[in-house]
C-alpha cells in the first residue's frame, strides 16, 4: 500500500474517457509502443500519446476503443513524440499493460469521479 492522499489530492488528477481514433506502431524506440491519438471531446479535444501496448494490442484493434486517461499531466517528449496524455491500464500476467476500457459507450471527455 502507498501514502494516504486526500479526496482533494485525487480529485486534481483529471482522467477522463476518449475514444482512440488512429494508433501506429513506433520501432524507432528502444521500448516499441503504439502513438495514439484519442478524442476526448470538444472541450478537450484531440490528444497525443505513446504507450508501450505492442505485447497485448495490434494498432488497428485499438481503433473506436474507449480508454481511460489522465489529461492534465504535463507533455512528456518520448522518443520523436510529445505524450500528451497518460493512458491508463492495469498489469497482466507478464506485467503488460491491459487498458481500463468502460463497459458502455461514455461521451468523450466525460470524468471519472
Amino acid at each position: 500500500m502507498t501514502g494516504i492522499i486526500t479526496y482533494k489530492e485525487f480529485d486534481e488528477v483529471d482522467i477522463r474517457v476518449g475514444t482512440i481514433i488512429s494508433a501506429e506502431e513506433n520501432l524507432k524506440l528502444n521500448n516499441p509502443s503504439i502513438i495514439l491519438k484519442i478524442d476526448f471531446g470538444k472541450k478537450i479535444g484531440i490528444k497525443k500519446s505513446s504507450a508501450q501496448l505492442t505485447k497485448n494490442y495490434k494498432p488497428q484493434e485499438l481503433i473506436n476503443k474507449q480508454i481511460a486517461a489522465v489529461v492534465n499531466f504535463e507533455s512528456k517528449q518520448i522518443g520523436n513524440i510529445i505524450s500528451e496524455v497518460l493512458v491508463l491500464g492495469f498489469p497482466d500476467t507478464s506485467n503488460e499493460p491491459i487498458l481500463i476500457e468502460p463497459n458502455k459507450m461514455i461521451p468523450n471527455g466525460g470524468k471519472l469521479f
